[in-house]
């Protein structure tokens, strides 16, 4: 007969400290990498390929299986690329733990490379239906890797991989992971623009779609993958815990890890579940298509991603708090590897909806549509119907992007602010009322008309312009969002860097000091818009997606920097005297102005391959429309700077009031004394005078 142990027990450990783990925990790893063959295998993503080019040619059974097993395997390792930049950058404190996160991204991103450039080969052998040892097949290859899109696309990814090894392993420090970071994330972007199935969605859709889902995925199976790195560190690289047990009380080990990642990896749950409905929600023609089997997968897949996502939720929320803070627990080790267990379970039940879905027709067949228009062949989307007023508030076109950054950007601000009334700090209502408004006109803007018409209409673009880098910035300012942050984000004791630690180390940062620093915000702001607009710049954002993302956080960026310098409340930039920025304002203001009136008196086309072949049949011809457009920044240009000036007016005032009632309390307290020694100074500079009689020379005047 046994004895049930204690709730809290641990298994033994083994002579170097490391946990006996049951064999459904030390399975479950093996378990995931299959759930993933199969979301491969099954899934249909390739048996389209071999379909088509059955009547052609087989490459054989190594490209049919070598292809999805590469697949997976340069998918796990850039997931773990990306999970160890992240974990050294803001998961663990500098020491061993960040060199051993650092180490194993850099290993991960040389598997990637390595295995990628397997995948290459075989999937060069795969589209072209010629064996491995086909005549020719290396001419072939290169030609594919040179001259094809996808080759190029394919061969992009293996060289960042190879960059993110060796930039990993050669990197130290926090800041140089943050940075790394970057490397992974424009692999997952290209592969993103990989992934569209030409059909009822258009390429940006898809691709925003895409790369959220690939960027969740990475980031939460890499994250687990991380940490599980992590603690198979001796005790001592933990932090120094003596005897094998782990790091001594108040020291900074892996487990603090645990928790942070929990809260990166609900974010990446939500994001992968959003982006994936999106995608299958596109292929649903209408609410009737929800009664085919596709649909009815599809309301499936949603049911189980929010119970799935919250026994996650619960179950963090039991874990977690046993391996940090007073309620820790010994036995941590063990602890992680049930919480990596049912992360596993929940992932691979995603997966497993995933591959049905996947593996089953959408109502909407994934074909090309039959569409010569020019607006089509331009932009990837119909033609608009002609606009009006109330369009300008009916049109909307989701980008999965934005909008999930938006939704999030609110549900984080409020998140913040109920955390302060909890502990019984107040919050003003109308910053809060200033941040939601500023996130819905973000959402309006990049989600709806201004969008829509602005890849059709230069005045409709300088309109989407307009807002962004003057009416969002204003709106997002006088939130205070750094100030809520300081105040409703705990700060980390173990040196390791949170939102809050970047947002300060930014900050105060030579770069923060220098961009934010009025002068340089206004000549960004102002140099920026001129740059942008006559410069390949335009074209670029208008023909890619990416160039239109870009191009969004570029203006909202420039613009929050120049009404912070001039109206803001929180931390940066030591600010002028209030008559020196009501001069700079408007001293940008007429620039900004001029540009205006050069755009109206402009008679050659912006992008004019563009704007000039759109085709429209409705509307003012295209110089008239940019003519228009120059109007267009010139007249809205003025309403915030207007509400600008009146906001530095009154903060001026505000100002000079704080100073009279400082000078009161000050004279309440001493008695008025500053004005008493200025009274006794000039009593003594009279007696002086009295005493010393006219100057010789004026008593014969």
């Amino acid at each position: 007969m046994t004895t049930r142990p204690a709730p809290d027990a641990v298994a033994p450990s083994t002579a170097g400290g490391a946990p006996r783990h049951p064999w459904w925990l030390v399975a479950a790893g093996p378990v995931a990498v299959v759930v993933a063959l199969a979301s491969v295998l099954g899934g249909g993503a390739y048996s389209g390929a071999f379909s088509a080019l059955a009547s052609f040619s087989d490459p054989g059974a190594v490209v049919r299986w070598g292809l999805p097993v590469t697949t997976v395997l340069t998918e796990l390792a850039a997931a773990l690329t990306l999970g160890g930049l992240v974990a050294a950058a803001c998961l663990v404190a500098p020491g061993p733990l960040q060199r051993r996160a650092l180490t194993t991204a850099g290993a991960a991103a040389s598997v990637w490379a390595l295995v990628g450039v397997v995948r290459l080969v075989l999937q060069y052998a795969n589209v072209s239906g010629s064996p491995l040892d086909a005549p020719g097949f290396g001419a072939g290859l290169g030609q594919y890797l040179t001259s094809v899109e996808l080759g190029q696309i394919n061969l992009t990814i293996v060289v960042l991989a190879a960059v993110t090894s060796a930039f990993a392993l050669a990197v130290g420090g926090r800041v140089g992971a943050l940075w790394t970071c970057l490397l992974p994330l424009a692999a997952l972007a290209y592969q993103s623009s990989t992934g569209h199935a030409a059909g009822a969605a258009g390429h940006s859709l898809a691709v925003s779609a895409m790369f959220m889902h690939l960027v969740g995925a990475a980031l939460w199976v890499g994250g687990l993958g991380a940490i599980a790195v992590l603690t198979l560190a001796p005790a001592r690289e933990g932090a120094g815990g003596a005897g094998g047990k782990g790091p001594a009380r108040g020291e900074a080990g892996w487990e603090p890890a645990v928790g942070r990642y929990s809260v990166i990896a609900g974010w990446c749950f939500a994001a992968v579940g959003f982006s994936g409905v999106v995608s299958a929600w596109v292929r649903v023609g209408d609410l009737a298509d929800l009664g085919t089997r596709y649909g009815i997968l599809l309301v499936t897949k949603v049911v189980l991603l929010v119970v799935l996502g919250g026994i996650g939720w619960l179950h963090r929320r039991a874990v977690v708090g046993r391996l940090t803070g007073p309620g820790a627990v010994p036995g941590a080790r063990m602890l992680f590897w049930r919480l990596a267990a049912v992360e596993l379970a929940v992932m691979g039940a995603v997966s497993g909806v995933a591959v049905a879905l996947s593996s089953t027709a959408p109502p909407v067949p994934e074909v090309e549509p039959v569409d010569t228009s020019p607006a089509y062949q331009l932009t990837g989307w119909p033609l608009p119907p002609e606009l009006t007023g109330e369009r300008w508030i009916t049109e909307w076109r989701l980008d999965p992007l934005f909008a999930f950054a938006c939704a999030a950007g609110v549900v984080v601000y409020l998140t913040w602010v109920v955390r302060l009334a909890r502990r019984g700090d107040r919050w003003p209502v109308g910053r809060t009322l200033s941040w939601c408004a500023g996130m819905a006109v973000v959402a309006w803007n990049t989600n709806g008309a201004p969008t829509i018409y602005g890849e059709v209409l230069f005045s409709a673009h300088m309109v989407q312009h307009m807002v962004l880098a003057m009416m969002v910035p204003l709106l997002l300012v006088l939130a205070a969002p750094v100030t809520l942050l300081l105040r409703a984000v705990p700060a980390r004791k173990d040196g390791s860097r949170g939102p809050r630690e970047w947002v300060l180390a930014f900050v105060h940062s030579w770069w923060g000091r220098f961009v934010s620093r009025p002068v340089v915000a206004a000549v960004i702001f102002v140099a920026g818009m001129i740059l942008f607009y006559y410069s390949p710049l335009f074209e670029w954002s208008l023909e890619s997606h990416v160039g239109h993302v870009w191009m969004v956080v570029h203006f909202t960026t420039a613009g929050y920097l120049f009404a912070n310098a001039l109206v803001g409340v929180d931390p940066g930039p030591e600010r002028p005297g209030f008559p020196l920025r009501l001069v700079l304002l408007f001293a940008t203001m007429a620039f900004h102005a001029f540009f205006g009136v050069a755009l109206m008196a402009q008679t050659s086309l912006l992008a004019a391959d563009w704007f000039g072949n759109m085709g429209r049949p409705w509307g003012l011809s295209a110089i008239e429309d940019q003519q228009q457009g120059g109007a267009v920044a010139w007249g809205i240009g003025e309403l915030p700077t207007v509400a600008l000036a009146i906001i530095v007016a009154i903060m001026w005032t505000r100002s000079d009031e704080r100073e009279a009632r400082r000078r009161d309390r000050k004279a309440d307290r001493d008695g008025d004394a500053e004005l008493e020694q200025y009274n006794a100074m000039l009593a003594r500079m009279a007696g002086r005078d009295a005493t010393q009689g006219p100057e010789k020379g004026d008593g014969g005047r």
